[in-house]
């Protein structure tokens, strides 16, 4: 992905990304990895932002969300678990 397209746009915004720009980053990596293989939330941060960590509560908001509709999957250690409310390391992917 080029540095002008996608999320990688938003690596160096002034403004926080949007929920918009966090929904698309996190099913565009679900996307690229499919459904057997996830990844970690802080992917999609860092994709949005070089200062990544402070976006990780709405990255995981966002990513509760896309839980909800069933876009995604969230799991710590294996189990099925809601991003919003998980403490420590999580991952993500696409159902199925």
């Amino acid at each position: 992905m080029s540095a002008g397209t996608g999320t990688r746009a938003y690596a160096r915004a002034a403004m926080p990304p949007s929920d918009e720009a966090i929904r698309a980053a996190l099913l565009e990596l679900a996307a690229r990895r499919g459904p057997a293989r996830s990844f970690c939330p802080s992917d999609a941060a860092r994709a949005l932002a070089a200062q990544w960590r402070p976006l990780m509560p709405e990255i995981r908001r966002v990513a509760g969300a896309l839980c909800d509709e069933g876009r995604l999957v969230a799991q710590q250690r294996g189990d099925p678990v809601d991003p919003r409310a998980a403490r420590g390391p999580i991952r993500l992917r696409t159902p199925g």
